[in-house]
C-alpha cells in the first residue's frame, strides 16, 4: 500500500465530488469553488482576445462548460486511478498475468467509471471489489448529474435570450419603448409587456443563482443580450416613474414589481461578477418625449430623481461594460 498515492486519490475525489454536487444540486449556492475559479479564469482570458474579435466571446459559454466538464472527468478519473495505484495488487491482468503498470490502472479506472464493464482486468477480492463498485456508482452519478446540468443550462440560455428579444423588440432604448406604446393620449397595451418582462426577469434571476455559468453565454447580437435588455428595461421604468407626470403612469404596483425584479437581478450578479462603474450613464433626453406630446416633468425634477438612483444606474453601466457592450442610448440612432 502506498499511502501517498491513496491520499492524493482521496483529495482528488473529494474535490470533484464537492464541486460537482455544489454546482449541480445546490440551487442557492451557485457554482462550486473549483468551477467558479475556472469560469472566471477562462472568461478573463477570452475577454483579452474578444477586445479585437467579439466572435470569440460568443464561444465563452460553451468553452467554459466544456472545460468544467473536462475538469470533473479528469479529477474523477485521476482520483480513482491514484486509489487503485496505491495497492500493488489492487487489480489483476486476467489475460496475460503480467505485472500491472500505471497505464493499466488508468485504463481500469476509466472503463470502470464509464460503466463499460470489466475487460482485461479484474479487482482483487475484498476491499478492491467494493471500491470498484463505488467507482462505477460515482461514474453513473457523474453522467446523470452532468447531462441534467447541461440540459438545464441550455434551457436557461434560451429563456434569457427570449427575454432579451422581447425587450429589444419594443425598442432599442427606454425612450423608444415609451414612444411605441403611446397613442397620443395614454400608454396603450404597455402593462402586459411590463408584467411579462418582470416575470421573465425573475426567472432569469433564479436561473443565474442556480447556474452562474449563464453570465458567460455571450451573444454577438446586441438585441439578444439580456444584459443590455435589462438596462433598456430599467431606463424605461425610470422614465415612466420619474420622467412623466403621475397621471400618465401605469399602475404603481406594476412599476414597483418591475423595479424590484431589476434590483434582484443586479444583486445576484453584483455579488459575483460585476462592480459598479465609476460614473453614471448618460440620462435619457426628455425632449424626444415632449416632441410627441408626452406629459413630462421638468428637466430639473427628472435630474434630481435620477440622482437618487445614481448607484443603481452605475451598477447597470458596470454590468453592461462587463459584457463588452455600449450603453443603450437614443443618441446612437
Amino acid at each position: 500500500m502506498e499511502p501517498i498515492l491513496l491520499i492524493v486519490g482521496i483529495i482528488l475525489l473529494a474535490s470533484v465530488i464537492v464541486d460537482l454536487l455544489w454546482t449541480t444540486l445546490w440551487v442557492e449556492g451557485g457554482a462550486g469553488p473549483l468551477t467558479s475559479l475556472l469560469m472566471a479564469s477562462v472568461w478573463r482570458m477570452l475577454r483579452r482576445f474578444g477586445e479585437t474579435d467579439s466572435r470569440i466571446l460568443t464561444l465563452s459559454g460553451p468553452i467554459i462548460l466544456i472545460v468544467g466538464l473536462a475538469t470533473w472527468i479528469t479529477l474523477l478519473w485521476g482520483g480513482w486511478a491514484f486509489i487503485f495505484a496505491s495497492g500493488e495488487s489492487s487489480i489483476i491482468d486476467t489475460v496475460n498475468r503480467d505485472p500491472v503498470s500505471w497505464s493499466d490502472w488508468i485504463y481500469f479506472s476509466g472503463y470502470t467509471i464509464f460503466t463499460l464493464g470489466n475487460g482485461d482486468f479484474a479487482p482483487q477480492e475484498g476491499v478492491w471489489q467494493i471500491l470498484t463498485t463505488l467507482a462505477t456508482a460515482s461514474g453513473m452519478l457523474f453522467v446523470t448529474l452532468s447531462v441534467t446540468y447541461i440540459l438545464n443550462v441550455l434551457s436557461a440560455v434560451t429563456q434569457k435570450r427570449s427575454f432579451a428579444s422581447g425587450v429589444s423588440g419594443l425598442g432599442e432604448h427606454g425612450t423608444e419603448i415609451l414612444l411605441t406604446s403611446w397613442n397620443g393620449e395614454e400608454f396603450e397595451g404597455l402593462e402586459l409587456p411590463l408584467n411579462t418582462f418582470t416575470t421573465q426577469l425573475n426567472t432569469l434571476t433564479s436561473n443565474h443563482k442556480a447556474y452562474p455559468i449563464l453570465h458567460y453565454f455571450h451573444s454577438k447580437q446586441t438585441g439578444q443580450s439580456p444584459i443590455v435588455s435589462v438596462a433598456i428595461f430599467d431606463e424605461a421604468l425610470s422614465l415612466l416613474q420619474f420622467g412623466l407626470s403621475n397621471q400618465s403612469h401605469p399602475s404603481n404596483t406594476i412599476l414597483k414589481n418591475a423595479r424590484s425584479s431589476v434590483e434582484s437581478y443586479l444583486e445576484t450578479l453584483k455579488n459575483s461578477f460585476i462592480e459598479p462603474a465609476d460614473r453614471s450613464p448618460q440620462p435619457p433626453n426628455l425632449d424626444t418625449l415632449r416632441e410627441k406630446e408626452l406629459p413630462t416633468v421638468s428637466d430639473e425634477e427628472f435630474t434630481a430623481a435620477l440622482a437618487d438612483i445614481d448607484k443603481r444606474r452605475q451598477t447597470l453601466l458596470g454590468l453592461v461594460e462587463s459584457d463588452e457592450r455600449e450603453w443603450p442610448s437614443q443618441d446612437e440612432e
